[in-house]
């Protein structure tokens, strides 16, 4: 998953974008509401992690912002306004989830893995295509009991074909779901990764899970 933290305490961003970084997130940060909202506005985010207090533009309007534009992102509020009135407010203007200052990571990591399944649609935590399951809760894909070891690139690739199931997904826009914003990727990376899956998962199954259109690009069915 794609996540933007718009956080203006820069040792909490910089924690959070470690912490989502290391449990395999693509991550993309900024202090700033303006920033923020320029980046929400040219990148598709899965969440965005939503201060309140915020230099430029609060993190309400921003939330007014996304909205006004049927934005797809799940947004999580994270503010140390901790009274009943803060957070219906925050839910009223949009937000899909508020969690309130201090927190504990785990209990982020498991607010935003939900509201990453709710942005496809997904109500379950394991996605299962024949012989195969994506575990998105622990973040872990088993064929028929045995646990694949992928990297987070692999797992995030397989994982967002499983999310958008039928759909036919273009190199550029994989390209795009597993870099951040700082990232220099090179061309042929997605060719890399699907290479690398099939051959994982052929060690183990004949089930030929990620599928090529060719000249469009792959897809789960």
């Amino acid at each position: 998953m794609k996540i933007l933290v718009v956080e203006d305490s820069e040792r909490l961003r910089r924690a959070l974008g470690e912490g989502l970084r290391r449990s395999g997130f693509v991550v993309d940060l900024t202090g700033d509401g303006i920033e923020g909202q320029k980046f929400a506005n040219a990148i598709d985010y899965d969440v965005i992690v939503l201060d309140i207090m915020l230099p430029g533009i609060d993190g309400l309007e921003l939330l007014r912002d996304l909205r006004r534009r049927h934005s797809p992102a799940q947004v999580l509020i994270l503010s140390a306004k901790d009274q009943i009135a803060d957070r219906v407010n925050g839910l009223e203007l949009g937000a899909d989830d508020y969690l309130v200052k201090p927190f504990a990571f785990e209990e982020l990591l498991a607010r935003i893995k939900s509201l990453g399944r709710r942005r496809y649609e997904v109500n379950q935590p394991e996605i299962q295509i024949g012989e195969l399951i994506v575990d998105t809760s622990k973040r872990e894909v088993r064929i028929n009991g045995s646990v694949l070891s992928l990297t987070p690139a692999e797992y995030n690739l397989l994982q967002y074909l499983c999310f958008r199931r039928g759909h036919v997904i273009a190199k550029s826009q994989l390209q795009d779901r597993l870099s951040d914003t700082g990232s220099q990727v090179v061309s042929n990376v997605i060719e890399v990764l699907v290479s690398n899956l099939r051959k994982k998962i052929g060690a183990i199954s004949a089930d030929a899970v990620i599928k090529t259109k060719r000249g469009f690009g792959y897809y789960v069915d």
